[in-house]
């Protein structure tokens, strides 16, 4: 028989724990980044972080049976190259505020990317502007302003 404990986690759906794992490891990366990139170049330690990153994920892509380039489509292809691009500037450009600010700040700023997705996702995948989610993106915006300052 299921406690309450059992119960609570069967009610969280795998999204959001994947999700608030994912926010722990951006902290960690914050961190971490702030403390190494300390004396060097930030477009060095980019570079050095996303070849561990690139090393690391084809390594569990191999170890999980899932690397088949086969089933990705051109256009689907395009989309995962335009997606790589734009996390490559994101880091580059986090990576450079983050040796100039502090790390509390940079990432509050960071995370106003949820409004760029939001106005995005509303003009180009279809997905509606509730009241809620307005709420949701004053509050967020906010609070990243009132962290940043």
């Amino acid at each position: 028989m299921a406690n309450n404990h059992d119960i609570i986690i069967l009610m969280i759906s795998s999204w959001i724990i994947y999700a608030l794992l994912s926010a722990v490891c951006a902290a960690l990366v914050a961190i971490f980044g702030k403390i190494g990139i300390g004396q060097i170049d930030t477009t060095l330690a980019t570079a050095i972080r996303s070849v561990i990153m690139a090393i690391a994920l084809v390594l569990a892509t191999l170890s999980l049976g899932k690397f088949d380039l086969s089933k990705i489509d051109n256009r689907a292809f395009f989309f995962i190259i335009l997606s790589g691009l734009a996390g490559a500037l994101s880091w580059f450009f986090y990576f450079g505020a983050l040796k100039n600010g502090p790390a509390t700040g940079v990432a509050a700023l960071d995370r106003l990317s949820v409004i760029f997705v939001l106005l995005l996702a509303i003009l180009f995948l279809g997905e509606s502007l509730t009241w809620k989610t307005g709420l949701g993106a004053l509050l967020v915006s906010l609070g990243a302003i009132l962290l940043a300052l």
